[in-house]
C-alpha cells in the first residue's frame, strides 16, 4: 500500500464515523493526511512527494491504529499527536487546553490592525492566552513590542510556558495568572483576546471534540456574552489612551450587539467572514487620558 492509498482509506474510515473537524483542518482527507504524515514522522506539507511510497506493514499498522484512536475517542487529532499549528508556527498542545485556532491569528499575519496601532504601542496584553499562541504570534509580528499573556488556568499557563520556551521568546513575554484583567498590570496599547463565548444552548450542542476541551475556555454563558461583559466593564482603567481591543466573538455578533447596542465596533474581515472579529478603539470604550 502506498502512502496516498493510506490516507485515501483512513479518509473514508473517518467520513464514515461521522467525526467532526475544525480543529486545524476542515475535512476527512485533511485530517488522514495530518494524522498519517505525522505517524511516520513526514513533514506535513510533504504528502506530494511522498504520495506514492510504498509503506511496510509495521507503518499501515501504526498509522490505522492511530485512526481508530481518533475514531473511538473523538478527541481532536491535535491532542493525539501533542501538537497544533496556527498560521504556519508549529504549538505544543494537550488536553489542558483548547486547540489553537482563533481568527485573530489571520489578523495579525496579515496586519489587518496594523494601521490601529501608534508608533508609541510596545504593551501587548493576550487575555485568555490558553496554550500561549497568540501571545507568540504578537511576539513575533512586532519584535518591538513586550507582550503580557493572561489565563485564569494555571494549567493552561503551563503549556503557555512550554510554547514560549519553544520559541524562545521568554525575554518578551510574560505569563500571568488571574481571573480576567485582574493581572493586567498597568495600560496596555494592544489588548487580545479570544474569550470563553460560546453560548449555553450551543454549548449543549458541540459535537464530542469540542467537549473533549476544557469547557472553562468556551462556555460564556446564556448568550455567550458573560465574560465579555466584564472585560469591557474594566477595560477603560488598562487600555492606554491610544490603544485598542481585538475581540473574538465566534458566531455570536448577535448576541454582541443586543448586549453592546452603543458601541462603535469596527468588524474585522478574516477567513469566515466579517462577523467574528471585531476592533474597538480607546474612544469607544470610553478611555480617558
Amino acid at each position: 500500500m502506498t502512502l496516498i492509498e493510506l490516507i485515501e482509506s483512513s479518509s473514508a474510515r473517518l467520513a464514515e464515523a461521522g467525526v467532526s473537524f475544525g480543529h486545524g483542518t476542515r475535512n476527512a482527507f485533511d485530517e488522514a493526511a495530518w494524522l498519517v504524515l505525522w505517524k511516520l514522522g513526514l513533514p506535513l506539507d510533504a504528502l506530494d512527494e511522498n504520495a506514492g511510497r510504498d509503506l511496510a506493514d509495521a507503518e499501515i499498522a501504526a498509522c490505522e491504529t492511530l485512526v481508530a484512536e481518533r475514531i473511538a475517542t473523538r478527541k481532536p487529532a491535535a491532542y493525539l499527536t501533542g501538537e497544533a499549528w496556527l498560521q504556519g508556527v508549529p504549538f505544543t498542545v494537550d488536553e489542558r487546553v483548547i486547540v489553537p485556532r482563533s481568527l485573530i491569528a489571520e489578523v495579525l499575519a496579515e496586519g489587518s490592525v496594523d494601521a490601529w496601532l501608534s508608533e508609541d504601542t510596545r504593551r501587548v496584553l493576550d487575555l485568555c492566552t490558553g496554550n500561549g499562541s497568540l501571545a507568540v504570534l504578537a511576539a513575533l509580528a512586532w519584535p518591538e513590542v513586550e507582550v503580557d499573556a493572561a489565563d485564569i488556568d494555571t494549567d493552561a499557563l503551563a503549556v503557555a510556558a512550554l510554547n514560549v520556551q519553544r520559541h524562545g521568546l521568554g525575554a518578551r513575554i510574560r505569563l500571568l495568572q488571574g481571573d480576567g484583567l485582574a493581572a493586567a498590570d498597568g495600560r496596555y496599547d494592544l489588548v487580545l483576546c479570544n474569550p470563553p463565548y460560546v453560548n449555553r444552548e450551543s454549548m449543549a450542542a458541540l459535537p464530542p471534540e469540542y467537549r473533549a476541551e476544557p469547557a472553562l475556555a468556551l462556555d460564556g454563558g446564556d448568550d455567550g456574552m458573560d465574560f465579555v461583559r466584564r472585560l469591557l466593564a474594566a477595560l477603560p482603567d488598562k487600555l492606554s489612551p491610544h490603544g485598542v481591543l481585538v475581540l473574538e466573538i465566534g458566531h455570536e455578533r448577535a448576541h454582541f450587539e443586543a448586549a453592546f447596542p452603543r458601541l462603535e465596533a469596527v468588524w474585522l474581515e478574516t477567513s469566515a467572514g466579517e462577523d467574528q472579529v471585531l476592533l474597538l478603539s480607546a474612544d469607544a470604550l470610553g478611555v480617558r487620558a
